[in-house]
């Protein structure tokens, strides 16, 4: 996963990373070494495109109102793109930074009733 040049930092000035984590199809977000929260993910390939389908995300309530939810959707947004993967944001959280965040558009897949048959919804 690439990170930005610049260090991340949370509202409070505290250093955060994200990282992926493959094994549980996660990112995790981790203020000064602690984690404190995640998205999780479901890869599959649909009409020849490969997909991350994000369907839930949480930051422990300890963390909350510092902008972490934020900072690691936009991170982990910006590694699919890397990996030239598209995105799908079954998780509302997901869906509405991607609302926000039109740079996006150009490579998510909108959230259908195949999709949701497919995750178990």
């Amino acid at each position: 996963m690439t990170q930005n040049s610049e260090a991340l930092t949370d509202k409070t000035g505290a250093a955060v990373t994200v990282a992926p984590d493959p094994a549980e199809r996660r990112y995790t977000v981790s203020v000064d070494g602690q984690v404190a929260g995640f998205t999780q993910y479901a890869d599959r390939t649909a009409a020849g495109s490969s997909q991350r389908v994000f369907y839930h995300t949480e930051v422990d309530e300890a963390f909350g109102g510092r902008g972490l939810a934020t900072i690691l959707v936009k991170q982990a947004l910006d590694d699919v793109r890397a990996q030239g993967k598209r995105i799908v944001g079954v998780c509302p959280l997901v869906a509405a930074y991607l609302k926000k965040h039109p740079e996006y558009s150009d490579i998510t897949d909108p959230v259908t009733k195949d999709v949701l048959t497919w995750l178990g919804v």
